[in-house]
Parts: C-alpha cells; structure tokens; sequence
C-alpha cells in the first residue's frame, strides 16, 4: 500500500530511535499482526467494487472468454506480486516506491506515487458511487432503479444522494480512515469479506432456483460480433478486470506488519485464490440470473422483481450487505492513498503517522475531493474504464515487470523476463485499444 520512499524512512531513523518502545512497535511492525488479518486485509483490498462489474463484463465478452481472463488476470498478478516480493529482499527495501527507486530512481519513485494515487481516487470514487445507489439509486439508460432510502421511507429531504454521502462521509468513513495502522483493520476486514460472501452466496441461490424452474436460460457463451464498433468495444472489459484483482499498493505495508514477513508470498496465493472463487462465481451467476439486461454495475439490478419466493427481502439484503462491504473497504484504500500521496508531496518529512497535522489535513483534503468526485462522475464502467486502462495496469504489471526486466542485482530468471515481456504487451496493447475504442465511441456518438 503506502509507496513512501525509502529515503524519508533512513532520514527519520534517529527520530525513531528516540520514541517510547511502544510507539516504536506500533509503527515499525514489529508488534506482528496475525497471517489471517493479512488475508483478510490483502483481500478486501483485492475484493471492492470490482466485482459488481465482473457480470457486466462477462456480458460483453461470453462466459468463456471472461473465465478465461477472469483466471489470466488472477495467474498474471501473482507473478507480478511474486517478482515485487523477490526484488523487495534484494533490495532491502520495505516499500514498494523503495524496489521502484532502487531500479529507476527518483522519477521512477514519483511516477509509481502517480500512478497509486490516481488508481486509488478512482477506485475511491468507484465506492463513493456505489453506495450512492445502493441508498439513493441511480439513472440507467432513462430507468430509475430506486435505493434502500427511497424504498423504505419514500422521498425526503433528507434522502438526497448528496447528503446521504456526506452522512455516511462524517458517521462511517471518517473514524475508520483515522487508523494509522492498517492491522488495525483487520475486523472490518474480516466482516467485510464476510459480507461479500453474502452476496454472492444470495445471488448463486437465487439463480439456481430459476435455473431449476426454467425461468431463465444458459447465458451466451461466446460473445456477439455486431460489427467492427463491437468486437473493439471487447477490450474495454481489459482494464475492468485488472482493477479487480490490484492490490499491490497494500503488499508492503501488510508485509512489514508481519512478525515473520516469508509468510507474504502464501497470504498472496491464499487472497487471490478466495477472491478468484468469489469472482467467478459472481461473475457467473450473475450474468445468468440478469443476461442481456445486466447493469455496469450489477446491484442495480437487484432493484427489481428477482422472481423467487421472499424476492424484495433478498433484494435488500444483498444491497444493505453489499453497500456496508464497500464501506468497510473504503478505509484500506484510503489508507494507501493517503501514505502515497504524502510521499508524493513530502518525500523527505517525517512519516505523517507521526504528524498529526499533516495526517489530518490530507485526510480531510482527499475525502473532500472523493466526495466531489463521487457526485460528479456519471458511472462505476466510466472510473473504471479510465483507472483501469491507465493506473491500474502501470501499478500492477508495468513496473513490476519493469523492474525485473531493469534486474539491477542480476537476479532475475530467463522465466521472469519472458513473463515480464508479456505482462508489459498485454499491459500495453490491451490499454491502448480500450482507450481508442472509447474514444472512437465517444466521438463517434457526439456525430451522431
């Protein structure tokens, strides 16, 4: 998570030398958090909004071919994360700003700050909306899908989106972000993924039983070549699925919290396995229950009649579930964001979990400018589609394969640079089509 340079930390040393042995544990780590709050942890980090696009995507792309880069995406980021580790100990760095400065220097350091602050906003923003719709609703395509509020109490002044956000900025997301450790999350991690089960557990129950009726059919398998326009239009489910499975903002700071830091790399694999598991399932049984109907994002959805017995209790329970996950994942993210962009801005200051006033005006400045965000963005596929095709691919496999292929210690294997070669065309290629494709769509419908 947090890319803070390594030279801030060799600058601060004497400074940490003279803290109370308390303080020192708690900021250093070395009080060793539990390998389960590592998972939970790592995987609320991988587990956020991404998942309510995953139907989406596999409604533009076929079931086959969205499996297959579902897995791809999950095989390609742990090597990335695996080859991040392996340079973090040649390096003796303890962030990943420090592996990056190591192998390109000081603007490299500064671009790998860019590139996880911009991921992270957007991906802040992503939750912002989301739980915007969940309590309010949402526009889609000249439909109103009503929220909770809204359906519960029906319109009030006081169920505006707007304010709703801001009541659950101030009662929710501002004690959770107050943390300046990141173990300390580890419940509401835990509870978090705990609830993404929930959804998915809710929606696999609903499809099964209208699979058993006959009241829907087998989703598409393959997708649909109207014309050139559509086959491009495929890429831009490419950055969706690799902002599903970025994390690698968080590898560090969850390592360096660890009393024994070899266990990392098998907290990775167990992560990525139990949100592969989620993902699929989601993306399956999602697409199957909505088809050609599924929504950018996949709560909206659930706004309907769900044609089973208990229908609008289940309806509620997914959103309520779903909405309270995303807040309990909010403050993970912001963690990381915060940290970098304080790197960002103040490379040679003390750690700001040491300055109270630095820590709190940035706090109090980007949850500002999330929640503008939040209410000025139209849709959850837009943020991602921008993120995603640009920071997220940078962050999670353009340096790491970089940083192989730069092998500054000569470690690097014939294995790892060929991985690294493709990670970085994949990257690249895929990115660059679905920028052009969503130029091409934007421009194209101002025309018409």
């Amino acid at each position: 998570m947090p890319a803070v340079s390594e030279r801030k930390y060799r600058r601060t040393s004497k400074t940490l030398a003279l803290l109370p042995t308390n303080c020192l544990d708690a900021e250093s780590g070395s009080f060793g958090a539990s390998l389960s709050g590592a998972v939970f942890n790592l995987s609320t980090t991988i587990v956020g909004a991404g998942i309510m696009a995953l139907p989406a995507a596999l409604n533009q792309l076929g079931l086959i071919p969205g499996l297959i880069m579902i897995l791809l995406c999950a095989i390609l980021t742990q090597s990335s994360i695996d080859m991040l580790l392996s340079f973090t100990r040649v390096s003796k760095s303890s962030t990943y700003s420090g592996v990056v400065s190591d192998a390109f220097g000081g603007l490299g350091r500064l671009l790998l700050h860019l590139c996880i602050v911009l991921n992270n906003t957007g991906m802040l923003i992503v939750y912002m909306i989301i739980i915007g719709d969940v309590l309010s609703g949402t526009w889609s395509e000249g439909v109103h899908y009503s929220g909770l509020i809204e359906e519960w109490f029906g319109q009030r002044w006081w169920s505006s989106r707007s304010l709703l956000l801001l009541l659950t900025t101030l009662l929710v997301f501002l004690p959770l972000i107050s943390f300046k450790r990141v173990d300390s999350l580890r419940y509401t991690s835990a509870l978090s993924v705990g609830l993404a089960v929930v959804f998915v557990v809710i929606t696999a129950g609903v499809t099964i039983v209208k699979l058993i009726d006959g009241s829907i059919g087998m989703p598409r398998l393959m997708p649909k070549f109207a014309d050139l326009e559509s086959f491009w239009k495929l890429f831009t489910t490419i950055p969706i699925l690799v902002t599903s499975y970025i994390c690698h903002h968080n590898v560090h700071p969850i390592e360096n919290e660890l009393k024994d830091p070899n266990h990392m790399k098998s907290i990775v694999r167990t992560s990525l396995s139990l949100c592969s598991s989620m993902y699929i399932a989601t993306s399956v049984f999602g697409y199957m229950l909505f088809g050609d109907k599924t929504q950018d994002d996949v709560l909206a959805n659930f706004e309907g009649d769900l044609g089973v017995p208990f229908g609008s209790l289940l309806n509620d329970v997914v959103r309520v579930s779903y909405g309270i996950h995303l807040m309990l994942v909010f403050p993970i993210v912001f963690y990381s964001l915060r940290l970098n962009l304080d790197g960002l801005l103040f490379p040679s200051a003390i750690p700001i979990t040491l300055d109270n006033k630095r820590f709190y005006l940035l706090t109090a400045f980007l949850m500002f400018f999330i929640f503008l965000g939040a209410n000025f963005v139209p849709s959850i596929w837009d943020a991602f589609q921008f993120t995603g095709a640009t920071a997220a691919v940078a962050t999670g496999f353009i340096f790491p394969a970089a940083i192989a292929l730069r092998d500054s210690h000569g470690v690097a294997t014939k294995k790892d640079k060929l991985l690294s070669w493709l990670m970085i065309f994949l990257a690249v290629s895929s990115s660059t089509v679905a920028i052009s494709s969503d130029l091409y769509s934007i421009f194209n419908g101002e025309k018409e």
